[in-house]
């Protein structure tokens, strides 16, 4: 499990076309951008796709290709920012400019997350094209693949696959029986690997089982030496964002489809995170808990605690349900959550990734993996301090209990700028090179030589989603100026 900044480029859209500080677009600009979009776009989708998928890194080669290690010819990344997020971002060029071309080649995505999706319902981390399948081959609802039918939430990569079939779904307005059936197929699998309280596993292989409902509290045992669960993943489960990046992908499902269900799993989503807090001393969340309501280990390295980064996601995510349903209900833990984090701000302004049962002292491991309070011998692969955005919560808690619906995401100065420079980069050949730089660290974490030039979809689904919303804003502003 790593944490995953998620893709949310569609949201990114709708917060630069928000920017209105200029009035009118220049000319000039607007044509650079347009050409800048559709070059870069002919060039991923023509020379960097596999199969109408992606992985997070090409070498300019086109034949080195990397996600979470090395990635084969015929092997696509569904986690993001691969096969999903850039797809996504081709959505958002079609509904900024209606040039076709993005929509096919959206579509062209979508139907690769199809071949990929797992008789279970959803994706595992990985689709693969080629012949012969390995037992970590997905058990592809095709009839082709291996034998791995475990449905993942984890890193977004169920979560994400299903937002872009959805956006897919409407934007060809339902025509595609492919992608709707796939789409609809992958929700009923999703709504059905919710448990009676709430909340979603890491990953499901078949319909939850029955639990009670009930609060989390405290382990009455040694949870250093007791209460270890060796398929964690089956557990109710916050970990790097899941809480958030489901939300996501229902709240899209209820826009797109209308189906009250997407609504009502939401709203029960939020009633487990409610559940989920644990008592005083500590009103914040932990990564995971069995079906006691008591916080489990997971791997060696995340102990049962509570956690600074996944708290912060609960508490987004409570927002954001409050938000959508109207129902303030789900901002009441908030307040006592904030109090408590705060005073567990670390001396460099950071949170700690784990805070000790009851103790509150902030929790780590050193390079053999022994628990310890000290973090100077913690392992780098590991995020065991997170930045704190426990302020901007709080006015976003406000904001929502007022019933001001403020972006704060959105940039304070208008994008021409960052257009500029978006097109400026952009090469001859309709690409976008980065350089690695020793130390660096990257999605995947490739191991890269120092000045290695690569192609990265991250970046290409973030300039994609610059230059369409850019486009979709001066095309407003021309046609308000020539009213």
């Amino acid at each position: 499990m790593r944490r995953s900044n998620t893709f949310r480029f569609s949201v990114l859209v709708l917060c630069l076309v928000g920017s209105s500080r200029t009035q009118g677009a220049e000319p000039d600009l607007r044509d650079d951008a347009s050409r800048a979009l559709k070059r870069a776009a002919t060039f991923f989708r023509e020379k960097v796709a596999r199969h109408g998928g992606y992985v997070y890194f090409v070498g300019l080669d086109l034949q080195q290709r990397w996600g979470e290690g090395k990635a084969g010819p015929d092997t696509i990344f569904v986690q993001p920012p691969a096969t999903p997020t850039v797809g996504m971002a081709f959505l958002d060029a079609y509904d900024a400019t209606g040039d076709r071309y993005y929509l096919d080649a959206a579509r062209e995505a979508a139907l690769a997350l199809v071949y990929g999706q797992l008789e279970s319902g959803g994706w595992t981390q990985t689709i693969d094209f080629g012949a012969e399948p390995t037992r970590r081959t997905g058990k592809y609802r095709n009839g082709k693949g291996g034998e791995w039918n475990a449905s993942s939430l984890d890193d977004g990569q169920t979560q994400s696959a299903l937002q872009m079939l959805a956006r897919a779904d409407r934007a060809l307005k339902f025509q595609d029986a492919a992608i709707h059936e796939a789409a609809l197929y992958g929700y009923n699998a999703l709504l059905g690997a919710q448990f009676a309280n709430g909340a979603f596993p890491q990953v499901w292989r078949r319909p939850a089982r029955p639990a009670p409902v009930v609060r989390a509290r405290y382990p009455d045992y040694d949870w250093r030496v007791e209460g270890r669960i060796k398929e964690y993943w089956d557990c109710y489960t916050l970990n790097d964002g899941l809480a958030g990046t489901v939300a996501d992908a229902l709240i899209v499902a209820h826009e797109v489809y209308g189906d009250a269900r997407y609504r009502a799993a939401l709203e029960k989503l939020g009633d487990f995170l409610v559940l989920a807090q644990m008592p005083d001393p500590q009103p914040a969340w932990c990564q995971q808990y069995n079906e006691a309501m008591i916080p489990v280990w997971a791997r060696k390295f995340e102990p049962p605690a509570v956690s600074g980064w996944e708290s912060q996601d609960a508490m987004k995510t409570l927002i954001k349900i409050a938000r959508y349903t109207g129902e303030k209900k789900y901002l009441k833990p908030i307040p006592a959550a904030l109090a408590y984090l705060k005073g567990c701000v670390l001396p460099d302004g950071r949170l700690a990734r784990y805070y000790e049962l009851k103790t509150n002292k902030p929790l780590y491991m050193d390079s053999a993996y022994r628990l310890t309070y000290d973090d100077s011998d913690a392992p780098a692969h590991y995020g065991w301090k997170q930045s704190s955005g426990l302020d901007a919560i709080e006015r976003d808690r406000r904001d929502a209990e007022a019933g001001v619906d403020r972006d704060r995401s959105r940039p304070a100065d208008a994008p021409e700028e960052d257009v500029r420079r978006i097109v400026r980069d952009l090469d001859d050949q309709g690409r976008w090179v980065g350089v690695y730089k020793a130390g660096e660290r990257l999605e995947g974490q490739p191991k890269f030589a120092d000045e290695f030039r690569f192609l990265s979809s991250a970046v290409f689904s973030r300039n994609v989603a610059t230059l369409g919303a850019y486009l979709a804003r001066s095309g407003r502003n021309q046609d308000r100026d020539q009213k």
